[in-house]
């Protein structure tokens, strides 16, 4: 075992196998919209030929929608290239125990080209990869926090598809914001999480209830960007796991219902030094105690959020949740401990100070939200992009300040059209960007909703 709970070496594993104490490894990745990917092998083949060789996915899991229909317009993978296969290579200091599975353990995998050996460009964990290695060339070790809400029912996950996921029954009758009385009726679910979690690698801090009925936010320890970007994967993947055996459903959409608030992951990022132990955020003379890193960081933030939207709201309902008032943000402003604003700057020691990215919702893939915090902030630093004033008030009612695209459409014609973003991520990460934000708009042109009935099956 290593240092952190849950977490294994090659060494315990292979013991466990020969043990008959783990019979099965979850050999994944993440796609495009977060989700784990990936085979179930034997212990024994693990051992010995995985470990190794790694195993072969077909290409196309990058290059298809939430329903896992091919999509065109991609470079990468098509039916003109036949849809071949890439390598998933096991990172080894991803092996981790699953509790809730039984006699199973799980690695994440980077992707390779088969042929030429080349890491796959356009897989989210290289996208983030790519942004840590620019911040270790620039002397930077970058730690990232994700706080992810989600909302429970009592009906199962097949109950609910029955219902057309519609009129379901929340797990509380109240707002149980912080409340003990409702999350310990809740409990039998989330301290499973909780507990599962935290022996599956994944250190959990707390839970508590959120602003809506039903809703709950369980905190994860924040690490450096790439672990904590896996720990959030794994935690949501698993999240969703346990309810289920346990009867009920939860969802991470952004926006379930237009009358309750939505699901945020809000993003807390600081900077450190390159070997990861001292911070570089904080300067009592600085304005606003800020040091010059930290104006950069945030100026970056700020500069770019527009250009970068669909990076942390990746879906149509994504946009449904920026309404006035409603925990979520709407104007690109920072303010000191200000939840009105789109940044909230938070902490008071030195490897506290950071700030808090309230724009993506639970619905981001989390790899694309941390690239795109590092890449603004990189580009910040490295430009001299200063901060706006710190902003005080409502920053709802503020109508001078620039505002978070509303519509997917204006995201799609930001991500486009930014300089930035070509150059962080490079050409072909760009374009398979792009590519799947207009894949996701298009899919929805394609639809008739209930709303649509409703509104025009008899008046039109």
């Amino acid at each position: 075992m290593t240092a952190v709970r849950g977490m294994l070496d090659v060494e315990t594993l292979d013991r466990m196998i020969a043990e008959d104490a783990i019979d099965t490894v979850l050999v994944v990745f993440p796609d495009l919209q977060g989700r784990l990917m990936g085979k179930r092998v034997t212990g024994h083949f693990f051992r010995d030929y995985v470990l190794r060789d790694g195993i072969d996915a077909c290409n196309y899991l990058l290059a298809v929608d939430v329903d896992m229909t091919p999509l065109p317009g991609y470079e990468f993978a098509n039916w003109d290239k036949g849809y071949g296969d890439f390598l998933c290579r096991p990172d080894l200091s991803t092996l981790r125990l699953t509790p809730l599975l039984d006699k199973t353990a799980l690695v994440l995998c980077d992707l390779f080209d088969e042929q030429t050996g080349e890491p796959v460009e356009v897989s989210p964990r290289q996208i983030l990869k790519r942004q840590i290695e620019r911040a270790q060339a620039a002397g930077y070790t970058i730690n990232c926090g994700s706080e992810l809400e989600f909302f429970m029912f009592r009906e199962t996950y097949e109950e609910a598809q029955k219902k057309n996921f519609s009129g379901l029954d929340a797990h509380s009758a109240f707002i149980e914001d912080y409340h003990i009385l409702q999350t310990s009726r809740d409990e039998y679910v989330i301290r499973a999480i909780r507990n599962g979690m935290d022996g599956a690698g994944v250190p959990v801090e707390f839970s508590k209830g959120e602003a809506a009925l039903g809703q709950h936010e369980i905190n994860l320890r924040y690490s450096d960007a790439l672990q904590m970007a896996d720990r959030h994967t794994v935690y949501k993947n698993g999240a969703k796991e346990i309810a289920g055996e346990l009867g009920r459903a939860i969802t991470f959409m952004a926006k379930y219902d237009m009358g309750e608030c939505g699901s945020s992951c809000h993003i807390h990022s600081s900077v450190w030094d390159a070997a990861g132990k001292k911070a570089l955020m904080r300067d009592e003379a600085g304005p606003d105690h800020m040091s010059k890193v930290f104006r950069g960081w945030l100026g970056g933030q700020l500069a770019h959020a527009r250009e970068l939207s669909w990076l942390y709201a990746p879906t149509v309902n994504s946009y449904k949740r920026y309404q006035p008032a409603s925990w979520a943000p709407t104007a690109i402003a920072w303010g000191r401990d200000n939840r009105t604003c789109g940044f909230r700057v938070v902490g008071h020691t030195d490897t506290s100070f950071r700030v808090e990215n309230r724009i993506p919702g639970a619905d981001c893939n989390v790899y694309l939200a941390f690239a795109a915090t590092i890449a603004a902030g990189l580009h910040g630093i490295e430009h001299g992009e200063e901060p706006s004033t710190c902003f005080e008030g409502d920053a709802y009612e503020a109508a001078e300040l620039a505002r978070v695209p509303w519509n997917i459409v204006d995201a799609i014609n930001e991500l486009e059209g930014s300089e930035m973003a070509q150059q962080a991520f490079g050409p072909a990460v760009h374009h398979h960007l792009v590519n799947t934000a207009r894949q996701e708009w298009a899919a929805f042109g394609q639809v008739v909703t209930d709303w649509e009935r409703r509104r025009c099956f008899e008046q039109f």
